[in-house]
């Protein structure tokens, strides 16, 4: 009985954990937008969760054109751009721009803390923050420097490797239950020098484009086989642009949210999706029946222990007829001796939940870590979820139905029989 609790409490918690923290994460961004290929939901686990990488790019015009243009800058709140950059020793290395950690919320309202340290500064091309899970695993503090790498540069035999640029760790962020612990930050600007600066296999071509009425001297970073890699210029401020893989674009409204969405598809070439709709539909879709699956093994291993139980309770009416007899001599009623069997079942039953609960929370507590570093979610084995609390009066009407025949047996003994020897 406690093992078939277990399970169940295992179930309920981890799929509640996991519904509710990927959930509250997503509700930090009204928006993703991302390059055309893929589906929403990889945009999202990508942008969002940094669970996967993103395949192409989109021009990171198109984040200015959001943040700044008046087609669509009215209705965005705040545009926050990022690029998934390569892990190091297996933290995740975000790409983005102090605004990150002013402007954005996470788990619905929350604004991001420092545990030490400070944000990252505009001018600080080589600055960093990470996260306290991150910090936690890596033992990098404040201060600390460590190399990055610009993602999918390769090296030939015949070229110069550039000495990898160091980030410096600024701030290390209090822990926010969400997949930003595990990350790493850097500021936007390095990622862009190192970018440039490592791309040395490819070939250049400088030409000139117009932004309003000015000419920019630009280059169009080409890989070897000519496929376009980049465009890379320097803006009005000096400050170097590049493409740019996704950005995340906070709206004002669930109505507002929904029409900028349907103008970014038709003006941009760009894919759009909805944090809080695609997780909620994966959950809906995939994880939800997944869940109700394993829950209905879980209860059929409790319904095989109750008849188990049922069967040995009943198996040992033969000894205690005697027993029972001696009570139905001193005064104890039919009704009473029923009452008794049937409180031990549901004394069995309750003990069995008890130790249950015990084993599946800490069944979480073992699986926790492999659930933080699969899917970057942190699962805290001692949350109760209301679902459990269906398992007691659930545990105390199987007892009740299992303990009835043994209880009837208990019930129809006769004493005169049984008190012979």
């Amino acid at each position: 009985m406690g093992l078939g609790v277990a399970l169940v409490v295992a179930v309920i918690v981890i799929y509640g954990v996991l519904d509710q923290t990927f959930k509250r994460s997503a509700q930090g961004y009204n928006l993703v937008v991302g390059p055309p290929k893929g589906s929403p939901l990889e945009i999202v686990l990508g942008a969002v969760f940094y669970s996967n990488h993103l395949s192409g790019t989109i021009p990171y015009q198109y984040y200015l054109d959001i943040a700044t243009g008046p087609s669509f800058a009215p209705e965005v709140q705040t545009a926050i751009p990022i690029a998934i950059v390569d892990s190091v020793s297996g933290m995740q290395v975000i790409a983005t721009i102090p605004k990150f950690f002013t402007e954005l919320k996470y788990m619905g309202n929350m604004p991001y803390r420092f545990r030490s340290g400070r944000n990252m500064e505009a001018n600080g091309d080589f600055e960093a923050v990470i996260g306290y899970t991150a910090a936690q695993k890596s033992g990098l503090k404040v201060g600390d420097r460590f190399k990055a790498s610009a993602p999918g540069y390769a090296p030939t035999d015949n070229e110069d490797i550039p000495e990898p640029d160091m980030f410096t760790i600024v701030g290390i962020l209090a822990p926010t239950g969400t997949p930003n612990d595990q990350a790493v930050f850097i500021n936007l600007e390095g990622f862009f020098t190192m970018n440039r600066r490592e791309r040395t296999t490819a070939i250049e071509h400088t030409f000139n484009i117009r932004r309003g009425e000015q000419r920019i001297s630009a280059v169009l970073v080409l890989t070897k086989d000519k496929n376009v890699e980049a465009v890379v210029w320097e803006d009005e401020r000096g400050m170097t642009q590049v493409e740019m893989p996704q950005e995340l674009v906070r709206t004002d409204g669930t109505i507002f949210t929904m029409s900028l969405g349907n103008r970014l598809l038709q003006e941009l070439e760009v894919q759009v999706a909805s944090p809080t709709y695609e997780i909620d539909r994966l959950f809906k879709t995939i994880v939800g029946q997944v869940q109700i699956v394993l829950v209905i093994f879980a209860v059929m291993v409790i319904i095989v222990a109750a008849i188990g139980m049922m069967v040995s309770i009943y198996n040992s009416m033969n000894e205690r007829r005697q027993e029972i007899a001696i009570m139905r001599a001193l005064g104890a009623s039919r009704g009473t001796v029923m009452l008794i069997i049937l409180l031990e079942s549901i004394l069995l039953s309750l003990g069995g939940g008890v130790i249950g609960v015990v084993i599946g929370h800490g069944l979480i507590a073992a699986v926790a870590p492999t659930i933080a570093s699969a899917v970057m979610v942190v699962v805290n084995p001692w949350d109760f979820q209301l679902a459990e609390a269906i398992l007691i009066p659930g545990l105390i009407l199987l007892a009740a139905i299992v303990g009835y025949l043994p209880a009837v047996v208990a019930y129809r003994t006769d004493v005169a029989q049984s008190l012979n020897p």
